[in-house]
């Protein structure tokens, strides 16, 4: 396994102009076709589901909090749900050819191993245009195969400021998709939970930050426990069966 490179040598100044443009505009025509591409890519060979992606509000700010496994899992998050998506990502991928790919598909940098300012305020610019924007608890991608000990705070700091609404999303799979190597697809299944919504905090404390990531990480870790112990079917059949009762409770409310 390789070590893990967390500090950029190049100086911050070098990202500016990738901030810059994600913030004065919007993904284009290179966003939706890598969406296209990757997303028939995950359907034929990991055989995606989503589940639940109804409890992704449809419009108005929003961040995704998946965890993270694979350079797959952005794309996994946002391809069973209309809205584009837009995410961070480390600043040790923004190189040619790819950092183009990455700007024009409304990807911006942040410098691990840094207190990256800029990054938070490049994410507030796509939050507060209306949009969808993924972040990772765990702040990295776990290498273990399983889910990280700790959430980062990153995650708590942007829900408090900013306010917008938290979905957490579990994905089960895709800590095995590099075994496409070995000729083995994983199943892959992405579900989303419920909204977690925090009221607006302008400056919030190291501990604020930390108890609402704490907070979303444990949401996600109840949505990937459910998964690894019923599977994909057991987690279906159980969502359907509570969508059931809610229909029926609300036929037997009185008029």
């Amino acid at each position: 396994m390789k070590e893990q490179v967390y500090l950029d040598p190049r100086p911050e100044e070098y990202f500016d102009a990738f901030h810059e443009r994600t913030r004065t505009r919007q993904p284009d025509w290179v966003y939706e076709f890598v969406r296209t591409t990757t997303t028939l890519y995950a359907l034929t060979f990991f055989r995606l589901r989503g589940i639940s992606s109804d409890k992704v509000p449809q419009s108005g700010p929003v961040i995704l909090a998946p965890n993270h496994f694979s350079f797959m899992d952005h794309f996994f998050t946002g391809a069973a749900i209309r809205r584009k998506v837009q995410f961070m990502a480390k600043s040790q991928l923004f190189e040619s050819p790819l950092q183009w790919i990455y700007t024009h598909g409304g990807v911006f940098p942040i410098r691990r191993g840094a207190r990256d300012e800029k990054a938070f305020a490049t994410a507030h610019t796509v939050l507060e245009r209306g949009n969808a924007l993924v972040m990772y608890c765990e702040g990295g991608r776990s290498r273990t195969g399983d889910l990280s000990e700790k959430a980062k705070p990153g995650i708590g700091r942007l829900a408090l400021e900013s306010g917008a609404p938290v979905v957490p999303v579990a994905i089960h799979g895709s800590s095995k998709v590099r075994n496409w190597k070995r000729g083995q697809f994983p199943k892959v299944t992405v579900q989303y939970g419920d909204p977690l919504r925090y009221e607006r905090t302008e400056s919030p404390t190291r501990d604020q930050q930390q108890a609402a990531a704490d907070e979303i990480f444990t949401e996600i870790r109840a949505l990937y426990s459910g998964l690894a112990q019923h599977g994909r079917e057991g987690v279906l059949a159980r969502v359907r069966a509570e969508r059931r009762a809610e229909r029926s409770a609300k036929r037997a409310q009185p008029a």
